[in-house]
């Protein structure tokens, strides 16, 4: 029994490690994507983003829209290429964070009466996107893994 169970969690382990490059690249994919166009929407209403800034109290409220949407716009795309993955996924985390401490401070506030509003919250899935490819970093298939094994 001992033999057998041994053998399941070595084959369970290589399928998860197999799996992690593909997750990790779905993931940049599709977060790197969505951070872009986020960061462009923010960029391409830039009035409008700077206005709902001042209505949440952000000092220089233009300025930060312009520091978030470009942080989103460019880094979407550095994510999304698996390029300075770890360097920029932390501006991406920082601003997912100021966006949970100002326009979603109710739902952090809220994390353990109603964790289903902290979840559910905009800026979730992209600081937990943000978290885990700091984390993991950007997997085998990502222009970091090619500039590291081309200069090994």
């Amino acid at each position: 029994m001992k033999f057998l169970w041994s053998q399941i969690t070595r084959v369970i382990d290589r399928i998860a490690v197999a799996s992690s490059d593909p997750l990790l690249l779905c993931i940049r994919l599709y977060w790197g994507w969505q951070f872009f166009l986020t960061g462009k929407g923010k960029l391409g209403n830039l009035e409008a983003t700077s206005q709902f800034f001042g209505e949440l109290g952000l000092p220089l409220p233009k300025l930060n829209a312009v520091m978030a949407g470009s942080t989103e716009c460019v880094g979407g795309l550095l994510l999304l290429l698996g390029f300075m993955t770890r360097p920029i996924c932390l501006p991406l985390i920082f601003t997912m964070v100021v966006a949970y401490l100002t326009a979603h401070l109710e739902e952090l506030k809220g994390v353990w009466e109603n964790p289903d509003g902290f979840v559910t919250a905009a800026p979730f899935l992209f600081l937990l996107a943000s978290v885990i490819n700091f984390t993991f970093g950007p997997g085998r298939w990502s222009v970091d893994h090619f500039l590291v094994k081309r200069n090994s």
